[in-house]
């Protein structure tokens, strides 16, 4: 149960007691300050609490968006605040000093150095009345509001791609209101999506035309569902962390698993079998380092001041494009967000063949990946980044470097400010290169990955702050992913190929939960983990050593347990990790998606 303190003598036929209960309060009066410092003192440590003005007048959901934190909030006008419970000290010395009001309290902990979040309440109305004449003012403020029709249109992201926005919100926010009046929690939607596509990844596999159609449209059902859980968390505000967690790893699996599901349909399909499961590693590659791109470039500019400014010719292009008004969907479109790539995949599936699904799905996603990048480096040339601390402590996270990287680095300090990029750029290029060229069972790729090493090593030697130091963490996975997928395809033998898909994925999903940890200012995983599984440099030199070393059939064992074993640590550590944040309730990060 958590607990609300309403300071200050409760207004006749207020209904604020009542609606503190039916968001699940237990509700403490408190008419003086020493009232409100006892009953403050008398609720545990790691207890949710919310502290409320008794002349609170307001909607409900403005009172909700206030007190949405798991474990601390102080509602205020005209928003909330919330705080972390370390800060119980500091609030409780504010209220000492100049009464318990929420406003004195919100002041007090801005004073400590306690970060304040205000939600914009958008259309809503919360304000504190003084006296009965501003109390009628604005009841009459609250009953002109349409609650309901705010809380569909605020369901919905307000920057989404054209398919999403024009084609799924319109109604999905229907059907997570449908979701929220019989109970159900964005967890279990964002399950049912997962649930749905696996089936259509199954239907995929299945190599016939009615499975491949059925599969394009549970594709699209799927979809649907993945929208409906972040709207309904947004409607009910029902926001968790295991939930922010699922619903970001979930879209991954779900895409991915669709591409292995298409693989083994197309390696059955009557009339002969097709084997396409290059070109399902290469979509899941060449997705996985497009986000990669987006996640270290937002993280290399956060908490720079000219990231959100006009400084740079390519910013101020962007404005006035925008300004035109259809420029705005169509540059949404063609970087292929997920849900016109999606919608792609679904009516390709059931329309043509595997191969003609990956080859549309490689093209439009090179040709995003390019587009995107390019605006990104034009865009770090023409103004001058300045990188904070964070940034550079999340861009070496993001990197991923193993002990024999840090070792190098270690003894490579001497290496000249600015290169990290072009360093990183060279060994990848020389092992996916060399990777390609030379014949299976050969020493040369081994030989190019251990250079690989020392450039790995050599490009983190400084902290990233670099203009463009932002691409060395898409450099490295674009190294490693591609030199998995050349040596299997190399090895010419049943079963390679999906090994080092489940291989990739593995260490994907490791990447992944990188950055999610890094959003939710969670810090990165463990260093153990990091050394456990070799960092990508020793990951590259294994899978390079394991290709000289082995017969084919051997390199697909070796694969096969690589992938597992990397599976099974990452998983087991992953969700114990989250597990334990979300039963902790820390903050949820309210993951947007991808750019759209």
């Amino acid at each position: 149960m958590s607990t609300a303190i309403v300071t200050g003598q409760p207004v006749p036929g207020s209904s604020l007691e009542g609606d503190l209960r039916e968001l699940g309060f237990d509700v403490r009066l408190a008419p003086g300050p020493r009232d409100a410092e006892a009953a403050l003192a008398a609720v545990p440590g790691d207890e949710r609490v919310a502290v409320v003005d008794a002349g609170f007048v307001g909607h409900v959901h403005a009172l909700r968006l206030g007190l949405t934190d798991p474990r601390f909030a102080v509602a205020a006008v005209p928003g909330a605040v919330t705080a972390k419970a370390e800060a119980r000290q500091a609030l409780s010395r504010a209220a000492h000093a100049s009464g318990i009001t929420p406003d004195a309290l919100a002041a007090g902990l801005e004073a400590s150095g306690t970060a304040v979040h205000r939600p914009d309440l958008g259309e809503l109305v919360a304000v504190v009345a003084s006296d009965p004449q501003s109390r009628n003012e604005a009841r009459q403020a609250v009953a002109a509001v349409d609650d309901e029709a705010f809380r569909l249109r605020t369901a919905v992201k307000a920057r989404d791609g054209f398919f999403t926005t024009h084609f799924i919100s319109p109604y999905s926010r229907y059907v997570a209101r449908w979701c929220a009046r019989r109970g159900l929690t964005p967890n279990q939607v964002t399950t049912a999506s997962l649930l749905t596509a696996l089936i259509a990844a199954a239907g995929a596999a299945t190599g016939t035309r009615v499975g491949f159609v059925a599969a394009g449209v549970l594709l699209l059902a799927s979809f649907v569902l993945d929208c409906t859980d972040g709207q309904l968390a947004r409607y009910s505000l029902q926001y968790s962390t295991l939930g922010a967690w699922l619903d970001a790893t979930f879209d991954r699996a779900k895409e991915y698993a669709y591409y292995a599901g298409l693989a083994l349909g197309a390696a059955h399909a009557s009339g002969g079998g097709d084997d396409v499961w290059a070109l399902a590693l290469g979509a899941m590659i060449l997705q996985t380092c497009r986000h990669v791109v987006d996640f270290s470039f937002n993280e290399a500019n956060a908490g720079d001041p000219a990231a959100t400014a006009n400084t740079s010719p390519t910013a101020a292009l962007s404005d006035r494009l925008d300004s035109v008004g259809w420029t705005v969907w169509l540059r949404r479109m063609i970087v292929l967000p997920i849900g016109e790539r999606w919608a792609l995949i679904a009516v390709l599936t059931a329309l043509t063949t595997p191969r003609i699904t990956f080859y549309a799905l490689l093209v439009g996603c090179a040709f995003a990946a390019c587009y995107t990048t390019a605006g990104r480096v034009l865009r770090s040339l023409t103004r001058k980044a300045e990188r904070t601390d964070r940034a550079a402590r999340a861009l070496a996270d993001l990197a991923d470097c193993g002990p024999i990287a840090e070792a190098v680095g270690r003894a490579g300090r001497l290496a000249k400010a600015g290169l990290a990029p072009v360093l990183a750029a060279v060994g990848a290029v020389a092992v996916v290169t060399v990777s390609g060229l030379t014949h299976f069972g050969g020493p040369w790729p081994a030989v190019a990955a251990a250079g690989y090493c020392l450039t790995s090593g050599l490009a983190v030697a400084r902290p990233l702050r670099g203009a463009l130091d932002w691409l060395v963490p898409p450099l490295f996975r674009a190294a490693e992913y591609l030199t998995i997928l050349l040596l299997a395809a190399r090895a010419d033998v049943n079963g390679a190929l999906p090994a080092a898909f489940g291989l990739v994925a593995a260490v994907a999903y490791h990447h992944y939960d990188t950055v999610y940890r890094i959003r939710g200012d969670a810090g990165a995983p463990p260093h153990w983990l990091v050394r456990a599984i070799g960092g990508h440099e020793g990951r590259t030199l294994l899978v390079t050593v394991l290709a000289a070393a082995c017969a084919p059939a051997d390199f697909t064992v070796a694969l096969t347990v690589c992938a597992v074993l990397v599976a099974l640590v990452v998983l087991a550590e992953s969700i114990s990790f989250w597990v334990s944040a979300h039963q902790r309730g820390a903050p949820a990060v309210h993951d947007e998606g991808e750019p759209a």
